[in-house]
């Protein structure tokens, strides 16, 4: 474990001050001349705030870091413990210091790839696979708190899998109840072995303080980022191109699913990697490379830490059969949504019975009504309800009246079948 501290600057929006003030004060009043206090402030239009733009403003942090190449001096810590920064000191715990300079990061993993500059007599941690760890195993947290210098915790696996603490991140935590604190951020969560597991990343900590829930970033995850890091300077992301949700027992009932765990998959994106695998709407992914998936959410941040080109094996549910395909992941495209939001309620939509026996069309969507928010559109036909065919509206309305928990409606769209969920 090493310690990191950093300087660097941020620029800070500053109040735009009215025009007629700062020809008031203007650049020759004695207010703005130089030594004055007021030089740089607002008031003055040659000061960092006289236009209401941002001002550079210097700060210093400090956080922790683990060696896991001690002859090329690679240290992986968290993005926003070195994000924004100009300086990067590195101290051992022997007491030696060195520079240290970014290689790559990646703020939706938050881990960040750091090398020292001429390292010497290092020593890299071992790492061990994370995808083995069970509830309960024992961990011992180890980092540098508030800068008071190396800190060993321990405790013992809480929880694996959670995610939720940013929608938009890749999250696919290890809970533990060992300490960990503000400084603790970037540093290791170790077996009783001394081999990684996790690189600690953040607490729970309504008051500030710590409760006993720490969040620290799985070892195989970060073995997948730093290796893009080293081989290309940023993480090259894959994706297999789904939206979906996590599967629960409410919807697995609603959808005829003999399974309480997985994610699943409401739509496939055309010409993704799913797409050209054959992986449909209405597809449970229960397994990836024959490792369990416990969640929409554990997948994507799986599949998000893997580079274009991996080749995989999904284990699929579709019809109450086991099925394996093979694909290739293609390049990410930030600009797509991975998972869609449950909504209550279905208010909003006018609908109409689309022919013969073909299917419930909806003719109008209110904005900003529940049929809105769960992704319904003009021109999109209800073929199905929680897998039950729906040719007209008296079989939707059957549906409806039972009241489920969970609504999977199976939407023709143009070319494409999608599931949209209510509850």
């Amino acid at each position: 474990m090493v310690s990191i501290n950093v300087e660097g600057s941020t620029t800070v929006n500053t109040p735009r001050m009215p025009r007629n003030f700062q020809q008031f004060f203007g650049d020759d009043s004695p207010f703005c001349q130089e030594g004055s206090p007021f030089q740089s402030s607002p008031f003055c239009q040659g000061g960092q705030g006289g236009n209401g733009g941002g001002q550079q403003q210097k700060f210093m942090a400090l956080g922790s870091g683990v060696i896991i190449d001690a002859d090329k001096g690679y240290v992986v810590t968290n993005n926003h413990v070195v994000d924004n920064a100009t300086v990067i000191k590195v101290q051992l715990s022997d007491g030696r210091k060195f520079d240290a300079k970014m290689v790559g990061k990646d703020p939706r993993s938050d881990i960040a790839l750091i090398q020292i500059q001429n390292p010497k007599n290092l020593t890299a941690i071992k790492m061990a696979d994370s995808d083995a760890l069970r509830v309960g195993d024992y961990t011992v947290a180890i980092g540098n708190p508030f800068g008071l210098g190396e800190t060993v915790t321990s405790g013992i696996v809480s929880a694996l899998g959670r995610s939720g603490l940013n929608a938009e991140n890749y999250e696919n935590f290890i809970q533990t109840d060992a300490a960990i604190n503000r400084g603790n951020s970037g540093g290791a969560l170790v077996n009783l072995n001394g081999e990684l597991i996790g690189i600690n990343t953040a607490i729970l900590a309504p008051d500030g303080g710590n409760i006993g829930i720490g969040f620290a970033i799985p070892s195989n995850m970060v073995k997948n980022l730093t290796s893009q890091m080293v081989e290309y300077g940023q993480v090259k992301r894959g994706e297999l191109g789904i939206m979906g949700t996590e599967l629960n027992s409410e919807l697995a009932k609603a959808m005829k699913v003999d399974a309480q765990r997985g994610a699943f998959v409401s739509q496939v994106l055309p010409n993704s990697s799913a797409a050209k695998a054959g992986i449909k709407a209405g597809d449970v992914i229960t397994s990836l490379n024959g490792k369990p998936i416990s969640s929409f959410a554990a997948l994507r941040a799986q599949v998000g830490t893997m580079p274009v080109g991996s080749k995989l094996t999904l284990g699929l549910l579709r019809d109450g059969k086991q099925v394996n395909v093979n694909l290739e992941l293609q390049q990410s495209s930030q600009n797509q949504v991975d998972s869609s939001s449950i909504f209550n309620g279905i208010e909003g939509a006018e609908m109409s019975n689309k022919g013969k026996d073909q299917g419930v069309v909806v003719n109008n969507v209110k904005t900003g009504t529940p049929a809105a928010q769960i992704g319904l559109k003009k021109g999109d036909v209800i073929i199905g309800a929680n897998q039950q065919a729906v040719k007209n509206i008296a079989e939707l309305r059957k549906v409806l009246d039972s009241k489920p928990s969970v609504l999977a409606l199976n939407i023709q769209r143009g070319d494409s079948t999608i599931y949209l969920l209510m509850q």
